[in-house]
């Protein structure tokens, strides 16, 4: 065989071949033929199994929400606040970085002021989720006196759009944190909402009951909260 020949046909294999094998084995349509009305309850079921199906196999290409099929807004992610979304590093950088005892009131007075910056790669994980239609809620252990100031920290550090801000109100004061969110965890839970993930600090935003299929654990190296 000419030689010219033989290096034609094999730059010719070298192109094609890698383009067989990265196509996706798992085709469902793209996103704009996504969004149209239900048709049956059991065509749904079938529709949404095989789109989360592309999700856990990371063959969802480039959509940015949820198909309206294969989603009834019930589908939910729970975030702590301190050093989960907002970082509170400026406070302890002149408190001894968690080295010194607590000042509850030196810690309401930062609160106060409304001015800690997001962890970055939490805010962005937030704004995905949010685009993918997730309905975020907020499950903190501050009070339900702080509120104010917390929405306007979150406001101010970029979160835009939560379903809902949960904070201790007074029958929730004194209860361990495990038990307060893993209560608050339940009350969504029996409002029909699939608690798919939870981020937080401490393990006692993430342990307990009614937890989340999936829960990931932020380093704080500062504080232990039982």
């Amino acid at each position: 065989m000419d030689f010219r020949v033989l290096l034609f046909s094999f730059l010719l294999i070298a192109i094609i071949i890698p383009g067989i094998f990265s196509e996706s084995i798992i085709r469902i349509p793209p996103e704009k033929d996504l969004f149209c009305d239900r048709k049956s309850e059991t065509d749904d079921r079938l529709y949404c199994e095989s789109w989360r199906f592309s999700i856990e196999t990371n063959d969802a290409g480039a959509w940015q929400r949820i198909p309206a099929r294969a989603g009834d807004g019930k589908d939910a992610w729970v975030f702590d606040i301190d050093e989960t979304l907002l970082s509170n590093l400026p406070y302890y950088e002149v408190h001894g970085f968690g080295s010194e005892p607590f000042d509850e009131k030196s810690f309401d007075d930062w609160v106060n002021l409304a001015e800690a910056p997001a962890l970055p790669a939490s805010l962005s994980l937030y704004e995905e989720l949010s685009q993918l239609g997730f309905k975020i809620f907020l499950l903190t252990g501050r009070s339900e006196y702080q509120r104010d100031a917390t929405e306007r920290n979150l406001l101010f550090a970029g979160y835009r759009n939560w379903e809902k801000l949960i904070l201790r109100g007074p029958s929730d004061q004194g209860t361990p944190a495990t038990v307060y969110k893993s209560e608050k965890r339940a009350n969504l839970v029996n409002e029909g909402y699939r608690i798919q993930g939870s981020s937080g600090d401490q393990w006692s935003d993430l342990w307990g009951f009614a937890i989340a299929t999936r829960s990931f654990k932020l380093p704080n190296p500062m504080y232990y909260i039982a």
